[in-house]
């Protein structure tokens, strides 16, 4: 073999090598896939996902799934450049910055640990909202989970205070103290009315720019019902805030007598508030492969995601717009009985 044979040979050996190499090398990107869905009137290891106590509770037929998404990687465990480049080649998964998901300044555990309280919240929130569509009482108050370190209300908040207002507006649930803040400009200071066991004080708080630039305090909050009656939901490990819609439908189809589905098998996504409004979510496009997957026809989507999924719809899938709760009820109502109109997304 001559020299310059040799030498490509071995060129060619080194370019594989390296690209071998590289092929496994962690990359800062994360993995958006179709998460499992499970259906609110349904079981989770043969428990029902919603139980009711002291209060009567009626048949239910049909699905009404909540949907969700699975990621891998993040900063405790990277991914590879080849599953990177996997994703990129799947239409049913998404590959985006690490920093979309996990933002740079955040602690994983406390990530963690806010989506723990986000589902939770979720919970409650559905419940309210079940509860208020029904016009059913219930009482709330705004509680303190834990402080962020570094952050204005380190020290001067502390886990179990309740927030009654915020710049003298009552704290109607924990988004309207979000809100609240969200209304100054970072280096602004907002005024929290505080309970603390029997005693009542304000404490005002300088807010700090956060990772997107938005006014924050670095206060993790909680909502705290007093139900007149017991609503348990068991999803397993499922965090986040979007499964709120389908926790509503699913606690109010077992407090109404008839099955509102009609036997019909639907999904659907959407973070609920106490009022019955509904949010925008993420991961709608995975979303909705997921809901396909399952078996689901009929979709319940967001206002706001509603363009974006007109541009992802598989086939087969029929794209129902919610914007309340009340709205996703009467659009059942219709789809169940033939009557009646049921709002459509629309490209945006």
């Amino acid at each position: 073999m001559s020299r310059r044979a040799l030498t490509l040979l071995l060129a060619g050996f080194l370019v594989l090598a390296l690209g071998v190499v590289g092929a496994f090398r962690p990359v800062p990107y994360v993995v958006l896939s179709p998460g499992p869905t499970e259906n609110t009137i349904g079981e989770v290891d043969k428990k029902p996902v919603i139980s009711i106590k002291g209060r009567e509770t009626f048949p239910t037929d049909g699905a009404l799934s909540l949907v969700t998404v699975a990621y891998q990687g993040g900063p405790a465990a990277r991914i590879d450049l080849l599953t990177a480049l996997r994703g990129w080649l799947d239409p049913s998964v998404a590959v985006v910055p690490e920093e979309t998901i996990f933002a740079p300044d955040r602690d994983p555990k406390e990530v963690e640990e806010e989506n723990t309280v986000e589902m939770t919240n979720s919970q409650d929130s559905a419940t309210a909202a079940a509860l208020t569509e029904l016009k059913i009482s219930y009482d709330m108050v705004v509680t303190v989970v834990s402080t962020e370190k570094g952050k204005p209300a380190e020290g001067k908040l502390q886990k179990g205070d309740v927030i009654a207002a915020v710049d003298g507006k009552p704290a109607k649930d924990v988004n309207a103290v979000s809100d609240a803040v969200k209304a100054h400009k970072p280096g602004q200071s907002v005024r929290f009315n505080v309970t603390r066991g029997k005693e009542k004080f304000d404490v005002t708080l300088d807010t700090v720019a956060g990772p997107k630039g938005q006014p924050l305090v670095g206060v993790l909050m909680q909502a705290q019902y007093k139900f007149p009656f017991d609503v348990d939901i068991n999803v397993g490990d499922v965090g986040g805030p979007s499964a709120g819609l389908m926790f509503s439908l699913g606690i109010l189809d077992k407090l109404t007598p008839g099955a509102l589905t009609g036997g019909k098998q639907i999904a659907g996504t959407g973070t609920i508030q106490p009022t019955g409004e509904v949010g925008p979510i993420g991961g709608i496009a995975q979303k909705m492969v997921g809901a396909v997957k399952s078996g689901a026809t009929i979709f319940l989507t967001p206002a706001d995601n509603c363009a974006e999924a007109m541009k992802a719809v598989p086939d087969g899938l029929r794209l129902v717009r919610a914007d309340t709760l009340h709205d996703a009820v009467q659009s059942i109502d219709a789809l169940r009985t033939g009557k009646g109109n049921v709002p459509a997304c629309e490209a945006g």
